[in-house]
């Protein structure tokens, strides 16, 4: 049984109030304000725990650092070359299904998870 302890459960509201995709040094930056007692390993390990248990998503390194999101529903996201930022994108569900079935079929390979993300420019930074 996995404990849901008082750090984890700061974590997990940080990450939502965030509600930016956030990186662990943010999310440790958002809970020691109030939490000057938690470690920064307690943050990165409860990130990392949480994202295996489904309970957030790793959605990826981008510019170096994991970012988490706590939307566990299908999407996907958008990287701003320019500022970092990390957006979410909706896509054709019925396109994306397609390519699952197409890829694996034609490579003999077996899909057990992926992550779409597209990088470019933002708004605010054109």
């Amino acid at each position: 049984m996995k404990r849901n302890t008082i750090q984890k459960q700061l974590i997990l509201s940080a990450v939502k109030s965030l509600n930016i995709h956030a990186t662990a040094e943010e999310v440790y930056e958002h809970v020691v304000k109030d939490n000057p007692s938690i470690s920064k390993a307690t943050v990165y390990r409860n990130l990392s725990q949480m994202a295996k248990d489904g309970e957030l998503l790793n959605i990826g390194n981008f510019s170096g650092s994991a970012h988490y999101d706590h939307n566990l529903h299908e999407h996907h996201h958008f990287v701003c070359n320019k500022c970092g930022a990390v957006f979410d994108v909706d896509c054709d569900l019925a396109m994306l299904e397609q390519l699952k079935k197409t890829i694996p079929h034609s490579n003999d390979f077996e899909i057990k998870n992926y992550n779409l993300s597209f990088d470019g420019v933002c708004s605010k930074c054109k």
